[in-house]
């Protein structure tokens, strides 16, 4: 199936529509290391970049891809890898680089069952806290998770809007199924589309400081070999971006990293929420695992039962507010997710003890079911679900 401008519907897999929706986000480079179950991007990147002017390469290994696609992005391009839990491990050093020089880049992970090569083929979503907190120190990052072909194409062009706007990496976490499943998906016209561009320097060169916010938690960002000079670190650094070890100027550069996802978290925060007026149980559930809890809370909700859903579309920043706003409505929030508790701790952190929070894990690489979330919800006191 080839590229074609203008709207249509589809029927398109899901690690195909991340590819077009970064092509047409505007991104043109792509290193990456094939690996299951991610190839499919690589494969498609490889088809779609060429014709566009863009590049699409092969790396010796997951680490030397994303080295490339932060020197792409230096260097002014829109730039994405690919990979599956193994490799997003390699990248870990590399993320929190990009993370501390705020060099724009996408990073997608097509989930599977670990640890270690565990099982390549079988889905899994046993890599949010990696994504998180995988690389050292305190650092910034976002990370979406679509639940649907369509959303894969959605949040992948979202993806490079958010990391251009505030210059961070941003993850796609999905899983083995929704990266290879196909489904119907109403594609927008490319045209259509708003490209956001990272701000560069109207400064002169040697006027132009590479760090220094001006009133702004993101500074601009000039292209390597636009004219401007500049030296890029990953030690703490101060606006020059010259290291440094002055304990005043690293605590504003750490304020500021944080800052500028924190002071915009209504632009970078989303979610999605199924019948949550009246629910006394929520569902909270995201990726692959949603789809089964939606099912289950529709089944619920025909038997009688106060069933809702709580979707996070944005898993870091972690839509906390939004839990403690329904721990202090519903009775119980039932946690369902395919590892064997990443995101639970989260949620009883949000609902600090004003509603009872259980979980429903899965880590055998089969992805949840209707009725785990159906038995979850009775063993929580829902009534009428025998």
């Amino acid at each position: 199936m080839t590229h074609a401008a203008g709207a249509g519907v589809e029927l398109l897999q899901g690690n195909d529509a991340c590819a077009r929706g970064a092509a047409d986000a505007g991104c043109r480079f792509y290193a990456g290391y094939p690996i299951t179950p991610s190839s499919e991007i690589a494969e498609r990147m490889a088809e779609l970049l060429p014709p566009l002017g863009g590049v699409a390469i092969q790396m010796e290994d997951e680490i030397a891809s994303l080295g490339a696609v932060l020197g792409a992005s230096l260097a002014g391009a829109k730039a994405m890898t690919a990979t599956s839990g193994p490799g997003f491990s390699l990248m870990q050093e590399h993320l929190g680089y990009a993370a501390a020089t705020e060099i724009p880049c996408v990073v997608v992970d097509v989930m599977r069952a670990g640890p270690s090569t565990g099982l390549p083929t079988s889905p899994a979503q046993g890599d949010v806290m990696q994504a998180r907190w995988g690389t050292h120190g305190d650092h910034p990052i976002v990370a979406l998770a679509p639940a649907s072909v369509a959303e894969v194409y959605e949040l992948t062009v979202r993806a490079f809007t958010l990391a251009e706007r505030y210059r961070t990496p941003v993850v796609l976490l999905w899983d083995e199924v929704i990266g290879h499943v196909r489904e119907r998906v109403a594609l927008p016209d490319p045209a259509t589309l708003e490209r956001v561009e990272r701000a560069r320097p109207a400064a002169a060169p040697g006027a132009w400081r590479p760090y220094a916010a001006n009133g702004q938690e993101v500074p601009a960002m000039a292209d390597f070999g636009s004219g401007h000079r500049w030296h890029v670190t990953g030690l703490a650094h101060d606006e020059r971006g010259y290291p440094t070890q002055d304990p005043a100027v690293v605590a504003r550069l750490q304020e500021r990293l944080h800052a500028k996802l924190a002071r915009h978290r209504a632009d970078v925060v989303a979610w999605e929420g199924v019948a949550l007026d009246d629910a006394e149980v929520v569902v909270v559930a995201f990726g692959i695992g949603a789809r089964a809890a939606r099912r289950a809370v529709a089944l619920a909700r025909r038997r009688g039962a106060r069933v809702g859903l709580f979707r996070p579309r944005t898993l870091w920043p972690f839509p906390d507010r939004e839990i403690a706003d329904l721990a202090g409505r519903a009775r119980a929030l039932v946690v369902a997710e395919m590892n064997l508790g990443q995101i639970v701790g989260e949620v009883e952190r949000a609902a600090a003890g004003r509603a009872a929070v259980t979980g429903r894990f899965r880590a055998d690489g089969q992805p949840l079911t209707p009725e785990d979330v159906l038995e979850a919800l009775g063993a929580a006191g829902v009534g009428g679900l025998a």
